[in-house]
């Protein structure tokens, strides 16, 4: 009987243990993730599904009932912010097909004329005497506001090389790498001038910096795809 009763207390022991191990993987104590425990863990976005486990119904199925509304264009960035000179005006761009954008190019050709103004009153220039001149892919000030008004998309060349602008070889507009700092290049076309080895409003001989935004591209690329760097 001696025998019997330490065999059952023995049993009743292990059935303990094992059960309050069980309940410690449910509860994830260990941190394991299982698909099938009834709780949100590990990598899941939802209860058992999401992340390495199977599709959450929801993530399955994407909603686009309702009214949508475009915020903005830019196939260029900062092109309609900068240019647009209003907030009726960006409004109206973002609204209109690439297509139809003729009654733009005006508005944008007198804003880039008024910044010219601006900076040359800034400094106590006769505005007359600062204005801006052909870029340095030789646009005028009216073919190169048609350019950022009518075409602002990113033209893709297939069979050329791709590039928003490479110094070495003049070629320009066809296309973009991740390494094409996009921002210093429309600032050059707007404010540089003609001659890419002596660029106008570089900061020298008491003119302000207009043509660069000094942000490098180590500061706004890390690493792969999204490349963003870990925000401050």
């Amino acid at each position: 009987m001696k025998i019997y009763k330490l065999s059952m207390v023995f049993i009743t022991m292990c059935a303990s243990l094992l059960f309050v191990q069980c309940s410690d993987d449910d509860d994830n104590v260990l941190g394991l993730q299982t698909c099938n425990d009834g709780i949100q863990n590990g990598t899941e976005t939802g209860v058992d599904c999401g992340g390495s486990c199977e599709p959450c119904a929801e993530e399955t199925s994407i909603d686009f009932s309702g009214t949508f509304m475009q915020e903005d264009i830019m196939g260029r960035p900062g092109i309609n912010t900068v240019f647009s000179g209003t907030d009726e005006v960006k409004n109206n761009f973002n609204s209109t097909t690439v297509t139809n954008r003729a009654d733009f190019t005006s508005i944008f050709e007198n804003t880039l004329e008024t910044y010219h103004d601006v900076y040359a009153e800034s400094l106590g220039l006769d505005p007359e005497d600062v204005n801006y001149v052909p870029n340095i892919l030789g646009l005028d000030a009216t073919t190169f506001a048609t350019v950022l008004s009518q075409f602002d998309a990113l033209q893709v060349a297939p069979n050329a090389q791709t590039t928003y602008f490479d110094s070495s070889t003049g070629v320009a507009l066809t296309g973009r790498n991740i390494d094409d700092d996009v921002i210093d290049i429309s600032l050059i076309l707007m404010f540089g001038g003609g001659d890419i080895n002596n660029l106008n409003f570089d900061g020298t001989n008491g003119l302000p910096l207009l043509i660069s935004d000094s942000v490098g591209f180590g500061d706004r690329q890390v690493g792969d795809f999204p490349y963003l760097e870990t925000p401050n």
